[in-house]
C-alpha cells in the first residue's frame, strides 16, 4: 500500500511540473523560406534548384512549352533530378531547365 501511495504521488509530481512549462512557439516568417511556384509562367527561383524531380519527360517538355519555347531537343534529368536540354526562344537557341518545382529557367 505505501508503495502505491509513493508511485501516485511521485505521478501528480512529475505531472505538475509538465502542465507548468511555457510553450514557446516561434512566429512564422512573413515569406516562406522555399515558396511554392505561384503560376506556370512564374519562378521561384533564378536558377534551377536541385531535388527529388517527379515530372516525365512529356510534363517537363509541356511546361517549357508553355513558356514560349519551340524545337525543344535533348530532354534529360540530369543526377540532380533538373530535366535539362536545348530549345528556342525569339529566334535564339540555348540551354533549358525544368527542376521539380517547376521553374522553367
Amino acid at each position: 500500500m505505501r508503495h502505491i501511495v509513493l508511485a501516485a504521488a511521485a505521478t501528480a509530481l512529475l505531472a505538475t511540473q509538465a502542465l507548468a512549462q511555457d510553450v514557446i512557439r516561434p512566429e512564422a516568417p512573413a515569406q516562406p523560406m522555399n515558396p511554392a511556384v505561384k503560376g506556370i509562367n512564374e519562378n521561384n527561383s533564378a536558377t534551377p534548384v536541385p531535388g527529388a524531380n517527379s515530372f516525365t519527360e512529356s510534363q517537363a517538355r509541356a511546361r517549357i512549352e508553355a513558356r514560349g519555347y519551340t524545337r525543344i531537343a535533348g530532354l534529360k534529368k540530369d543526377e540532380n533530378g533538373v530535366w535539362r536540354g536545348r530549345a528556342m526562344k525569339g529566334g535564339t537557341t540555348g540551354p533549358v531547365s525544368v527542376d521539380f518545382q517547376g521553374n522553367v529557367n
